[in-house]
Formats: structure tokens, sequence, C-alpha cells
């Protein structure tokens, strides 16, 4: 089992492309099984936060292939890809319970 605080801590690398994609800021729960259903990194400030910032990337826990102790590898399922886009969905991530 692992803290939430430690898995922020963890960069998000895609092993099908190299690509980084950034550190783990936020989880999404499924509140009916208390199951963890995705990894959300926020996007990136846009000039300074002043046009807002962009999509959210969303993994979902079936695309995780590996949790080592400083990454976290996913590959891409090729039929769905990378969910972006949390700003208008239904808040079920950890740091909206604050």
């Amino acid at each position: 089992m692992m803290k939430f605080d430690d898995l922020c801590r963890k960069e998000v690398i895609d092993i099908s492309t190299g690509e980084r994609l950034g550190f783990i800021d936020d989880i999404e729960l499924d509140l009916s099984d208390s199951s963890v259903k995705s990894l959300v990194i926020y996007g990136n400030a846009r000039l300074f936060g002043l046009f807002g910032r962009e999509e959210d990337i969303v993994i979902s826990c079936s695309d995780i292939k590996v949790v080592g102790s400083d990454v976290v590898l996913i590959e891409r399922s090729k039929n769905t890809g990378l969910i972006f886009s949390t700003n208008n969905a239904e808040k079920r991530c950890l740091s909206s319970l604050k």
C-alpha cells in the first residue's frame, strides 16, 4: 500500500514514446467501491496563469505498467490514448475532498 503523498512524488513516463508527462497531482476515486480509478496530472499554466492552464492529463489505472520507487511507467492504449480535460468533469478527485 502507498500513501498519496508518496505517489505525488513520482514522475509519469510513457514507455511507448519515452515522453515525460509530469508528476502526479491528484487521483480520481470510485466512491462506490473505494478504488482508485485514474491518476491526474494538472496542465501547465499559460503565461503565468493569466490565460488559465492547459488541459489536465488523466491516466487510467489499466494503462499503468510499473510503479517504481521514483517513476510510474504507463503504456497508452492504442484505441483510447490519454483522456484530456478534467476541467468540466464531476469532481471525484482526492484534492476536492479537502
